[in-house]
């Protein structure tokens, strides 16, 4: 894949909807970096050193890597982990959040789940923004499977985990929902779309919205 410049898919998912299965696919496809809870942790690594050596922080690593070269040493979490607590705002943590995420959309093609990136980034015009959801008899299996809960446990890990994201998606927007179609460029159901045909779905929307893409895979 080649473009004249960086663009930035930003996927908001259900629990147990394969969202961050389906970014991670297409980000594999393109040949880009797929980021979610390594933002988090570096976000939280940052909050607690000196606000000057964040600002700094730049400067300390390569210009044309950013924030990513410092993503990319971090473990990637490789199973789903349900927020089976109540929302509680960190606006700190949450600036933290927005900058790298704003560096990383400046440096690089890239794959962004979570962390409410498409209100990050509305007012840029390289964003595609997805927002993936499943109904419940799709996603408690597979959360029954990836976490080893029952049926009862799956159940309440989607519950709590989707009302935690959109609470945090409620308070950083300034009330907006985080469910409403019309923030996204596309709305996925990848129950009845299936996991594959969500990807394409994407790269197809990519290639729609971008006519300097030349996506080949």
């Amino acid at each position: 894949m080649s473009s004249g410049k960086n663009f930035t898919v930003t996927v908001a998912r259900g629990f147990g909807s394969g969202g961050k299965e389906i970014a991670s696919l297409v980000a594999r496809d393109l040949g880009i970096h797929c980021y979610e809870n390594r933002i988090l942790t570096l976000a939280s690594q940052l909050s607690g050193i000196d606000r000057e050596l964040f600002e700094n922080v730049n400067e300390k690593v390569e210009k044309k890597t950013g924030f990513s070269k410092l993503l990319e040493l971090l473990p990637k979490r490789k199973i789903p982990k349900p927020e089976l607590q109540k929302f509680v705002s960190n606006d700190q943590l949450y600036e933290y959040e927005k900058q790298i995420i704003t560096e990383i959309s400046k440096t690089e093609s890239s794959v962004i789940v979570g962390k409410a990136a498409d209100w990050v980034l509305r007012d840029s015009d390289r964003v595609l923004s997805v927002y993936i959801e499943a109904p419940r008899e799709f996603c408690r299996p597979r959360i029954m499977e990836k976490l080893g809960l029952s049926a009862q446990q799956a159940d309440k890990a989607i519950e709590e985990t989707d009302t935690y994201r959109a609470e945090y998606y409620s308070y950083y927007t300034g009330g907006n929902y985080w469910t409403n179609p019309v923030n996204y460029d596309l709305t996925l159901n990848s129950q009845k779309l299936g996991i594959d045909g969500c990807v394409k779905m994407i790269e197809f929307a990519l290639k729609q919205k971008f006519n300097d893409l030349d996506i080949t895979f």
